[in-house]
C-alpha cells in the first residue's frame, strides 16, 4: 500500500475520533438534566465510616465528608494514616482505627454499631493481581464486614455504599469485571430484606483530589471530563453523602453510572449553597 493512501486512511481515522470526541463534548455541554430535588431537610448522617480512605477514591470521599457540616463523626478504618486523616483527627471530626485483617472485624465492629452509613472504597488495581487475591479484596473483605455489621447495628435503617466500576457486564471474560459483578451480587444478597440499603457506584475515570493528583492524572481527567466519562473523587463522596442523608433517594441495589453520581453531587452542592 502506497504511503499517500496510508496517510489518507490515518487522517480519516483521526478525523473520525475528533468528530466523535467533539460530539461527546457537545452532548455533555447541552445536557439539561437537573440535580434531583428533595423536599424537607435531610434525614441526617451524623456518624459515618470510611474504608479505604488512603486510596484515590477514598481520599476524595473523606475530603467531602470533612466539608459536610451534617457529618459530626467519621470513623476511618485503615492500615495506615494519611495527611488528610491526620488533619481530620486533629480537628476532632475523625476517629482513626488502624486495622490489618479485613476478614476479621471483631476488634473494631462494636465501635461502628451506631454508624448510619458506610462508604467502602477499599480496593486494588487488577494489574499484576491474580483472581483469587482480587476477589478476596473486592468481594470477601466487604462481604465479611457486612455480615459483622448486621450483627451489631443498632439502627433500623443504614446504608452501605460500594465503589464498583463502569460498563461491567455479567458476560465479560475479564477477571476484574467478573469479580466486581460478584461483589455487587454478594453484597446485595447479604443485605436484602435487612436494615442495610446497598448502593453501588459505577464511575468511569476517577480524578484524584488536588492533594493526591499528579500531572498524568490531571491530563487524563482534562481529556475525559468534557465527554462525561470522568468524575472527581470528591464528587463521589458528595453523592454518597447526599444519598445517605436522603434515605429514600435510591432503592436497595441501585447502580449509579457517572452521570447519576454527578447529579447527586450537584444536589449536595445545591443544598450546601442554600444553607
Amino acid at each position: 500500500m502506497k504511503r499517500p493512501r496510508l496517510r489518507s486512511i490515518f487522517l480519516v481515522l483521526i478525523g473520525g475520533l475528533v468528530l466523535f470526541y467533539l460530539t461527546g463534548v457537545y452532548l455533555v455541554a447541552t445536557d439539561t438534566r437537573e440535580a434531583p430535588a428533595f423536599d424537607g431537610p435531610p434525614a441526617g448522617h451524623e456518624t459515618i465510616a470510611i474504608f479505604g480512605a488512603t486510596g484515590t477514591a477514598g481520599d476524595g470521599i473523606l475530603e467531602a465528608a470533612l466539608a459536610d457540616p451534617g457529618v459530626r463523626q467519621i470513623h476511618v478504618v485503615t492500615r495506615r494514616p494519611s495527611p488528610r486523616i491526620e488533619a481530620g483527627v486533629a480537628a476532632g471530626k475523625v476517629v482513626m482505627t488502624q486495622h490489618l485483617d479485613y476478614l476479621d472485624y471483631s476488634t473494631v465492629i462494636n465501635q461502628l454499631a451506631d454508624v448510619e452509613a458506610v462508604f467502602w472504597a477499599l480496593g486494588t488495581s487488577s494489574l499484576g493481581v491474580d483472581e483469587e487475591t482480587y476477589g478476596k479484596i473486592h468481594v470477601d473483605f466487604p462481604a465479611q464486614f457486612v455480615r459483622h455489621w448486621l450483627e451489631v447495628t443498632e439502627r433500623p435503617r443504614v446504608s452501605f455504599h460500594y465503589i464498583s466500576s463502569s460498563d461491567i457486564s455479567e458476560n465479560s471474560d475479564t477477571m476484574w469485571v467478573r469479580e466486581k459483578i460478584r461483589a455487587e451480587k454478594t453484597i446485595e444478597g447479604l443485605t436484602e430484606g435487612t436494615a442495610i440499603t446497598a448502593v453501588f457506584y459505577r464511575p468511569d475515570y476517577i480524578g484524584p483530589t488536588e492533594a493526591e493528583a499528579h500531572l498524568g492524572q490531571q491530563i487524563l481527567y482534562g481529556v475525559f471530563a468534557p465527554v462525561g466519562v470522568a468524575i472527581k473523587a470528591r464528587q463521589i463522596g458528595q453523592a454518597m453523602l447526599e444519598i445517605s442523608a436522603r434515605r429514600d433517594a435510591t432503592s436497595h441495589g441501585t447502580r449509579l453510572p457517572t452521570s447519576a453520581i454527578k447529579q447527586f453531587s450537584d444536589a449536595w452542592e445545591n443544598r450546601r449553597d442554600q444553607d
